[in-house]
């Protein structure tokens, strides 16, 4: 499909991730909105500076707005499922820091522990055995168990 010069695609009217019907998005707003929506309580209201002056300190900035504000702030699929696709894909990678984070957030948007333990289960049919059990431990972890 064609685009215009703006990226928008010219049959639906559609628009790229950082542009409103409107006008342009705050990603970074967009993306503390999201955030805090999935990780209730963990971050305090208002624009922070999460840099750290260490090495890629910029990193969290990055995710802040090219993740969180541009993907999870989309329309199109629901936090629920935007989280039964994130963790299959962080469990494909053996991503277990972020695993780690994005089973809380599974919960938090609804996802309930049989629904984690099917997604490992499948994951592990496409992924193999090693990390589907390495994700079967860090959402034990996460789940207390």
């Amino acid at each position: 499909m064609p685009k215009d010069i703006q990226g928008s695609d010219a049959e639906t009217g559609g628009t790229p991730a950082d542009q409103a019907p409107d006008g342009p998005v705050d990603l970074r707003a967009a993306g503390w909105k999201a955030m805090r929506a999935a990780l209730p309580g963990v971050f305090p209201e208002g624009d922070l500076d999460l840099r750290d002056g260490k090495l890629g300190e910029d990193l969290v900035d990055i995710g802040l707005t090219s993740v969180w504000g541009a993907l999870w702030g989309r329309e199109g699929l629901s936090p629920r499922d935007r989280s039964l696709v994130t963790l299959s894909i962080l469990i494909a990678l053996g991503a277990e820091t972020e695993l780690r984070t994005h089973v809380r957030i599974g919960l938090t948007n609804g996802l309930t522990r049989d629904e984690i333990a099917e997604v490992i289960y499948h994951a592990g049919g496409y992924a193999g055995f090693p990390r589907a059990t390495a994700a079967r431990t860090v959402a034990r972890e996460v789940l207390g168990e």
